[in-house]
């Protein structure tokens, strides 16, 4: 079942990468090199499904406490060198799991149903000789997912968990403000489809390169196959279970049991990463419940080199201090965030800051943006054509690298609105939630509001700092005046931005951010089958009845 490391590996090929990978990621020079590495350990499953896992510990000295890694991308390659290799050379043995149909392991690959094959893995591991009694799970984006599936029902079995670039629950990400992440969806798609197959790398990259057009097809639940050649049953499924509350997603969430998630709990994320929001909201419901998690958040996308550096490090910190009573490697700040703009790093006592107030921006006529109570203006109007639809424009997408960009190009098109602030007399840190209020009307029933806040440098470079979409629909939960006026209040991504002296803010106005998200039909049809497309007249409010404005969370210099 097993094969010594030692065989044509110390002073050998893997050796030399986790030498070079360790140093490159910062982490701590390893305890040994001289590992036991058992290959393909069957963990059976209650309805009979094995699945498959590698372990990697010290060959010599005491037992070590364990680490469950369960992964749908491989529990080899890079993955047993990131989870498995370098870990247990720094004293932790690690267990890589393959979840169910994936890279050997039985059954079929459902995504997110990840907890009763999670809780049956822990039994499993509790179960074996070498097991020593403490438990820790790591892991980035789905890795994370399958920590939290398993971390209220697991109970005192887990020691620690570091969940990165993750939430509890995946369906918010899935249908941003109501919308479809497309963009993101499709990708993962691709990604997912090819890995176990012959030349996997070589068919992600033409997939990914072929994809980019697909996306703007009609309708939506024939891409999946158009961009991998076969129709996959998961993505219909996501189409099909659309509702926050359909059982679908219901079951696959796992939210509800954040508060009563007993081990210590690290989140590392990104201002730009696909899930901060909701990663964010496991944070408080952790902090509500007194549970004293710890909070990373720096400038990072997804998929950041960046990122992977400061999740391993961060993580190996925790373990050890949780499972090994090694407290050197931790920063004990429980919240540390990159404050953009100024490129330096905070430490907090909590999030939000507890030092920051609100700053309420209202929409002017003219295009302006300013604290005052707007006076009475007309509405500005633009046309929303989903046939020709606003595109996306940097932000939070699953392999984005560079999401901050100029707006520019956005910003001259006749279905963009702008309200622009006067240029700031001092630096404005805005850190925490960043809210909108829209006064908006349409000629149809359905359809999407996009804002984005920009920070307008003194060359006129409108560099975007946070956004979000709302979708709005009859019997939704915004509420349409009998003028025909519906008041969207919703929030936009938190941040922690400083807009320098001199600056000026800009809020976007639109409707769509296409293929970042689906665009709106404006039929109110099924989105897997919607192929018609109607535009739209829209009109956003600024006056007093209708009082349209952008809120932000300003930290004053004292609370610095």
């Amino acid at each position: 079942m097993g094969d010594s490391a030692g065989r044509g590996v110390r002073g050998g090929a893997l050796t030399l990468a986790s030498e070079i990978v360790g140093r490159r990621l910062g982490l701590p020079r390893p305890e040994t090199r001289d590992l036991l590495v058992e290959r393909d350990l069957e963990v059976p499953m209650p309805d009979g499904v094995v699945l498959l896992a590698d372990r990697y510990a010290p060959k010599a000295g005491p037992s070590r406490p364990t680490l469950l890694v369960r992964s749908p991308y491989g529990r080899r390659g890079v993955f047993g060198l990131l989870y498995g290799r370098l870990f247990a050379e720094r004293g932790i043995q690690a267990v890589v799991q393959s979840v169910r149909g994936t890279f050997g392991s039985g059954g079929e690959f459902n995504p997110f149903d990840e907890r009763a094959d999670g809780l049956a893995t822990i039994a499993w591991l509790e179960r074996q000789p070498w097991y020593e009694g403490h438990l820790g799970m790591t892991g980035s984006s789905y890795l994370g997912l399958t920590q939290w599936a398993v971390a209220r029902d697991a109970g005192d079995s887990l020691d620690a968990l570091t969940p990165s670039v993750t939430a509890s629950q995946f369906y918010s990400q899935a249908y941003g403000g109501g919308s479809i992440a497309l963009a993101t969806a499709l990708s993962w798609v691709v990604i997912v489809a090819a890995q176990q197959r012959r030349f996997a790398t070589l068919r992600m990259l033409l997939g990914l390169r072929r994809l980019p057009p697909l996306l703007d097809t009609l309708p939506l639940g024939e891409l999946d196959a158009l961009t991998t050649g076969r129709p996959l049953g998961f993505y219909a499924e996501w189409l099909r279970h659309s509702a926050a509350d359909d059982p679908y997603w219901v079951a696959r969430d796992y939210s509800v049991g954040v508060n009563e998630v007993r081990a210590p709990v690290q989140l590392v994320g990104g201002w730009y990463d696909i899930f901060l929001p909701w990663m964010l909201e496991d944070h408080a419901v952790l902090e509500a419940a007194g549970r004293g998690p710890q909070l990373v958040v720096g400038p990072w996308t997804h998929t950041s080199p960046g990122l992977l550096v400061a999740t391993m490090r961060e993580a190996l910190a925790w373990l050890r201090a949780h499972m090994l009573g090694d407290r050197r490697l931790l920063n004990e700040a429980p919240v540390r965030v990159f404050l953009g703009g100024a490129r330096e790093w905070r430490e907090l006592p909590a999030w939000p800051p507890p030092g920051a107030r609100p700053l309420r921006l209202h929409l002017q006529g003219g295009g302006g943006l300013g604290p005052a109570v707007p006076a009475d203006s007309p509405a500005d109007r633009y046309r929303y054509d989903p046939a020709s639809p606003t595109p996306s424009l940097g932000g939070p997408v699953l392999l984005e690298r560079a999401p901050v960009v100029d707006n520019r190009p956005l910003e001259v098109r006749d279905d963009v609105l702008t309200y622009t602030s006067e240029p700031l007399e001092a630096d404005l840190d805005v850190i925490g939630p960043v809210t909108v209020e829209l006064h908006a009307r349409s000629s149809l029933d359905h359809f999407d509001l996009f804002a984005r806040v920009c920070d307008v440098q003194r060359s006129g470079l409108s560099l975007n700092v946070t956004d979000a979409i709302a979708r709005i629909a009859p019997g939704g939960s915004f509420e349409r005046g009998s003028d025909g006026v519906t008041r969207v209040a919703f929030s936009l991504w938190p941040t922690a931005h400083r807009f320098a002296a001199g600056h000026r803010l800009r809020l976007q106005v639109s409707s769509g951010a296409h293929p970042r998200y689906a665009r709106n039909p404006g039929t109110g049809e099924d989105p897997a089958t919607a192929s018609r497309l109607l535009a739209a007249d829209q009109e956003v409010f600024h006056d007093p009845a209708h009082a349209s404005s952008l809120t932000l969370s300003v930290m004053e210099e004292s609370a610095r």
